[in-house]
């Protein structure tokens, strides 16, 4: 198979991804490892872990070639065999199976691998918002094969993030501030954000990658009808009256819908979807009902992949990779500490 979207990236990345089975759909690259976040130096980055997730048709013929080439990098899962290996990634947690803390090249790396139904699944519908959530953000694209369904797929991701963030936003807001509720959207309800990542995440991800997150929006922003797109100013205007936030919740995915009239709708009612999205549009606390339903989905998704993750890790990897997390947040909170006292 050739690697279509490699010419442009780093021998690092055509190094990594040479050392494992190439029938790979898409591959990227994602995380602090990868993009410059606020408050952290060159050389911080390049110690950091490399985040990469693959996607691949068919998950037990990778995972068995996988398990030929680089049987170190699994726990002790791997006496399962390949066919056990992918029923757990596709069956638990969101579809994900992790190896982490795996030495390449003199950089540790942790990779994620995903059926493509699956990742099409999560991008169209927001299922689980693990995958999806994290291609909302900036990633390295490395791997993109021509498959017409998972490209779409991609583009109706990053649409589905710009309405669901109107719809928290005021009337008048900033891109900054787009792209702040947009890098936030996979973080709402995350058990993971009170107990070891650093507060400031979100914000250090976006302050130093406006760049790359009006790369991956402008287009969309300028053909969406909901909205004054006016890039010189970097500030936009949308539609906030009950008839334009009726078209932005129909226009989200289907199971954020879903959760939005679960969460409604009065039990023994019965009514449809449009029906109840038409009385959220007409709600004062519309985009706080948003966040509720997008919390519900990534609280339920980041739980039982955190406890699938401790099995596919192995507990040894499981408590370095949370020391590490844990020391990372107070890393961060000293820091906060130390500019409030100059200031």
């Amino acid at each position: 198979m050739s690697l279509p979207a490699l010419q442009n990236t780093g021998v690092i990345y055509r190094r990594i991804l040479s050392q494992f089975p190439q029938d790979i759909s898409l591959a990227f690259a994602y995380g602090s490892g990868v993009f410059k976040q606020h408050g952290g130096s060159q050389g911080q980055m390049e110690k950091n872990m490399l985040d990469f997730v693959f996607a691949v048709d068919d998950p037990v013929t990778w995972h068995t070639m996988n398990l030929l080439q680089n049987r170190r990098h699994y726990s002790i899962l791997k006496i399962l065999g390949p066919t056990k290996i992918s029923s757990i990634q596709n069956e638990y947690g969101a579809s994900v199976y992790y190896n982490t803390l795996v030495p390449i090249d003199g950089r540790i790396i942790k990779y994620g691998v995903i059926s493509t139904d699956s990742l099409i699944d999560d991008l169209m519908h927001w299922k689980t918002m693990y995958v999806a959530g994290r291609l909302h953000k900036p990633v390295k694209m490395l791997v993109q094969n021509e498959n017409g369904k998972l490209r779409a797929a991609l583009v109706s991701n990053l649409k589905s993030a710009v309405m669901a963030s109107f719809l928290m936003l005021p009337e008048s807001f900033t891109e900054e501030e787009l792209f702040l509720q947009i890098a936030g959207l996979s973080y709402a309800g995350d058990f993971r954000m009170k107990i070891g990542e650093d507060k400031s995440k979100v914000s250090n991800i976006v302050k130093d990658n406006i760049h790359h997150f009006r790369i991956l929006y402008s287009n969309i922003l300028r053909d969406c009808p909901q909205v004054v797109y006016k890039p010189p100013q970097g500030r936009l205007e949308v539609d906030k009256s009950p008839e334009g936030q009726f078209i932005q919740l129909m226009a989200l995915p289907r199971t954020l819908q879903q959760r939005i009239t679960k969460l409604v709708d009065l039990p023994g009612k019965n009514r449809d979807v449009e029906e109840i999205l038409l009385q959220v549009a007409q709600d004062p606390d519309c985009g706080a009902v948003v966040h509720q339903g997008i919390s519900s989905i990534v609280k339920s998704s980041s739980i039982t992949q955190s406890i699938k993750g401790i099995a596919t890790a192995g507990l040894r990897k499981t408590v370095s990779y949370s020391s590490k997390k844990l020391m990372k947040m107070w890393k961060s909170w000293r820091r906060k500490q130390s500019v409030s006292q100059i200031s």
